[in-house]
């Protein structure tokens, strides 16, 4: 009777550990305000703040922000998704110091942008993709700095 209640008593010290060390971890690294569209949140982590400052010199600071050209705006449950697995994978490299200097956008993030591309300049991109129907040219390739002015 007793391995029972040990095996559940080790669970408990187990998942109040986890608990314990998510919770910490999301109040310290103010994990409420990656929930908003600010993009001041996105400069939270200091190894973001030149992107930041990179986009507050653009041409789209006053139309767009990190969500409106990172994240998907083909739903709702989408654009959780892709913050979610972004906060994981920012969250786990800038804690183990694992991540390129200067930050480079993943080929996933770089499809997520080149959607967001389309989807806000769609008239344009339509026309484009008219002209050039074989192949589908990609709008960051050429504009690679318009988000981030350097």
């Amino acid at each position: 009777m007793k391995e029972p209640r040990a095996a559940l008593a080790i669970i408990a010290v187990l998942l109040g550990g986890l608990f314990g060390i998510g919770g910490f971890t999301f109040i310290y690294a103010d994990g409420g305000s990656y929930l908003s569209a600010e993009a001041d949140a996105c400069a939270n982590c200091h190894v973001m703040r030149e992107q930041f400052e990179a986009w507050q010199k653009s041409s789209h600071r006053q139309v767009a922000a990190c969500n409106d050209c990172h994240a998907p705006h083909s739903s709702a449950a989408a654009k959780l998704a892709v913050k979610g697995i972004n906060g994981f994978n920012h969250s786990l490299a800038f804690t183990t110091g694992r991540f390129p200097e200067p930050i480079r956008i993943t080929d996933f993030n770089r499809r997520v942008t080149e959607q967001a591309c389309r989807h806000c300049h769609e008239p344009m991109v339509h026309a484009i993709d008219r002209i050039s129907a074989d192949v589908q040219l990609s709008c960051i390739r050429c504009h690679a700095d318009v988000g981030h002015l350097h």
